[in-house]
Order: C-alpha cells, then sequence, then structure tokens
C-alpha cells in the first residue's frame, strides 16, 4: 500500500494521503553510529544506515545513498572522505579536454562504488520491501556531472563554447543513462536524474544541455517499467516549465520554492512533485516550527501527485 500510494503519486495520482520521503543521506551514518565515510564504503553498513533511516521515519520511499559523486568517480575522478558528508569531487578531467581527449569511458558494474551499491542494495531491498518501502536510486544529472568533468568553466562554456559543453553534458548524460540501468538492475522501485546546479541556467539552456541529455536515462527507466522523477535545487522558478517537460513522471524541488506555485504548474502537466519541507530554516537553523511547516507543505501539496519530503 505505501509503495504503490508513493509510486503513484511520483505519478501525478490522487492518493489517500501524501506519502512520505525522507531524503536522509548520510544522516544514515548518524543513525547507526558511523563515520559517513566508513558507511559509504561498507555496502552492510550502507544498507543498515538505509534501513534504520526507513524504521526511524517510518519511510514510505528511502534513497540507496544520496551523493552525487558514484558517477564522476565512475569514470575516474579522484576523492575527498568526509566523516560527517558525502565525498568531494577533487579532480576535472575535462578541465581542458573533452571527454573523448581526457580518454574517458563509460562505467561499468565494477567501476568505482557500484561494487558497494549493487551489494548494498541486494541486503536492503528485502528488508525494504518487508517495510513497504520504496528503494529509491539516485544518478547525478547532465549539467552538474560536467560541472564535476570540468569544473565551474562549464558554466560559461554553456554560452562562451558551446560545442565544448555540448560534449561534456552529452557523455555525462550517458554516464546517467548506465547508471539507471544500474539502479534498475538493483530493483529499484523509483530513479531520479537528480541535477540541482540545472537551476542557474537559464530556460533556453536548460532545453539546450539538459533535457536532450537526460532522454537516455528515461528511456532505460521507463523501458524497464519503473518510475522516474528529476529533482533541482535552489529557486528554479524560471525553468519550471522544463523541468515539467524533461520527460520523467515527476519531479522534485528544494525549499525556496513557493509550493502553490509548484502544485498548480504540476497539476498542469500531469506530473507529480514533492517536497519543500524546509530543511535549512526549519530543521536546522529553527528559524521555523518544523511541525507548522510541515502543516504548510502538506496543506499546499494537497493529495493530487504530491509527496512530502525535504527540499
Amino acid at each position: 500500500m505505501a509503495k504503490q500510494m508513493l509510486i503513484d503519486a511520483y505519478r501525478g495520482k490522487k492518493t489517500p494521503t501524501a506519502p512520505w520521503v525522507p531524503y536522509a543521506g548520510v544522516h544514515c551514518a548518524f543513525l547507526i553510529n558511523e563515520p559517513a565515510d566508513t558507511m559509504l564504503k561498507d555496502p552492510e553498513l550502507l544498507a543498515k544506515g538505509v534501513v534504520a533511516a526507513a524504521k526511524r521515519y517510518n519511510a514510505d520511499g528511502i534513497p540507496l545513498v544520496f551523493d552525487l559523486s558514484v558517477e564522476a568517480n565512475a569514470v575516474g575522478c579522484g576523492l575527498k572522505w568526509w566523516p560527517d558528508n558525502v565525498p568531494s569531487v577533487t579532480d576535472h578531467p575535462c578541465s581542458d579536454k573533452t571527454p573523448a581527449e581526457a580518454g574517458l569511458e563509460l562505467p561499468n558494474k565494477d567501476s568505482g562504488r557500484w561494487p558497494v551499491l549493487y551489494e548494498a542494495a541486494k541486503i536492503a531491498k528485502p528488508q525494504l520491501d518487508e517495510l513497504d518501502c520504496c528503494l529509491m536510486g539516485l544518478f547525478c544529472g547532465p549539467l552538474t556531472l560536467a560541472s564535476h568533468l570540468a569544473g565551474v568553466r562549464i558554466f560559461t562554456d554553456v554560452y562562451k563554447n558551446p560545442d565544448f559543453a555540448a560534449e561534456v553534458c552529452k557523455f555525462a548524460g550517458e554516464v546517467g543513462a548506465k547508471s539507471a540501468e544500474f539502479y534498475a538492475e538493483m530493483g529499484c522501485d523509483i530513479i531520479a536524474n537528480v541535477d540541482p546546479v540545472a537551476s542557474q541556467i537559464r530556460p533556453e539552456t536548460f532545453k539546450t544541455y539538459v533535457t536532450p541529455n537526460s532522454q537516455a536515462a528515461n528511456k532505460v527507466i521507463h523501458d524497464a517499467g519503473i518510475t522516474s522523477s528529476f529533482f533541482i535545487c535552489g529557486d528554479a522558478t524560471k525553468v519550471m516549465e522544463e523541468v515539467c517537460q524533461v520527460g520523467t513522471h515527476g519531479f522534485a524541488i528544494d525549499e525556496q520554492m513557493n509550493m502553490n506555485f509548484i502544485r498548480d504548474l504540476a497539476r498542469k502537466y500531469g506530473v507529480g512533485f514533492g517536497g519543500n519541507l524546509k530543511l535549512t530554516l526549519a530543521l536546522s537553523l529553527g528559524l521555523l516550527s518544523p511541525r507548522e511547516d510541515a502543516i504548510v507543505s502538506l496543506a499546499a501539496g494537497g493529495q493530487h501527485g504530491y509527496t512530502f519530503a525535504p527540499g
């Protein structure tokens, strides 16, 4: 019931109540008293943390990881590990070369940290099924991965060096499609394209670099009969029409967005939407009452295609 309700909401359908997804991330490590870097390198600890978060927060869905360095690492980028956060990407092989010139190749199941994720999913999936909780796979979207590969230059290259930017983003989209394939093989119930920095570009730039380079992953997900979503961060107001038309079943937004605007836009396009529990203002800084913030989000989101989740 809970899994199907979440899938229905992600697909823009009406549900009895709004399902709930805590994007716990490395908070999972805190719940099992382990450093984040230790948990992320150990499939048994990772599975333990994910299941602990699903139980602790009575989740309807939970990501295996919320870590956008996985794809970069799988194609050869170095990482700096942290005990209380996800790892940081330390080098950018496309800072002065195209992916082909840098000798980058698409990852396989043995690349980077994918063996850890496969094993963790194998352990966690049956336990989450018993809890009636969706296992979610999140992969790094094309523009964000392009920024890992090329560095910050990608944000000017999309305007000044469009051919170079197109090559990097195309490769990033192909990597994303491989990630979607891996998550489908793991048995994920929902797979999301997570492209936080896509909020920082113009709508026409989104349509040039993000939309086309998300289609290969969309096809993998949809051909497998799996539910898709697109996650974006920051104030993405100017590109939300493009997000609604990127081809996924739904999307998730950040706390800066106006939920009434988002709800109406999602219903216009018939897609699911989620988020807006204010992690920073309510849960981190305590400037808002988390309870009152939750009530406001739930009231605005309603029960038609809405998933209650942190923004």
